[in-house]
C-alpha cells in the first residue's frame, strides 16, 4: 500500500501544482495583443483545473468582486484530502 499511497500523493501534488500554475498565469500577461487564454496550454489547464475550482467559486464567491480566493481554498483542501488519504493508505 505504501506504493499507492505515493501515487496518490502524487497525483494530488501535481494537481495542486497545475492549480498554482493557473494562478500564477493570471496574474502575468506575455502578450499585449493576445489573451493568455488563447494558448492551448493554457486551456488544458483551465479545462483540467475548472471541475475543483468552479464549485468552490459558487460557494464563495470573489472577495470586493474582483479578488478569486477559490484557488486558495481548493489548495488547502486537497492538501487535507492528500495527507488524510496516505495516511490512511500506509496504515492498511
Amino acid at each position: 500500500m505504501a506504493i499507492l499511497a505515493q501515487i496518490v500523493s502524487w497525483v494530488l501534488f501535481v494537481y495542486q501544482f497545475l492549480i498554482l500554475v493557473r494562478v500564477l498565469l493570471s496574474w502575468v500577461s506575455t502578450d499585449p495583443y493576445r489573451s493568455m487564454s488563447a494558448h492551448p496550454l493554457v486551456r488544458l489547464l483551465h479545462q483540467v483545473t475548472e471541475p475543483v475550482l468552479a464549485p468552490v467559486r459558487r460557494v464563495i464567491p470573489p472577495v470586493g468582486g474582483a479578488l478569486d480566493i477559490s484557488p486558495v481554498v481548493v489548495l488547502i483542501l486537497l492538501e487535507i484530502l492528500r495527507r488524510f488519504l496516505v495516511s490512511i493508505l500506509l496504515r492498511i
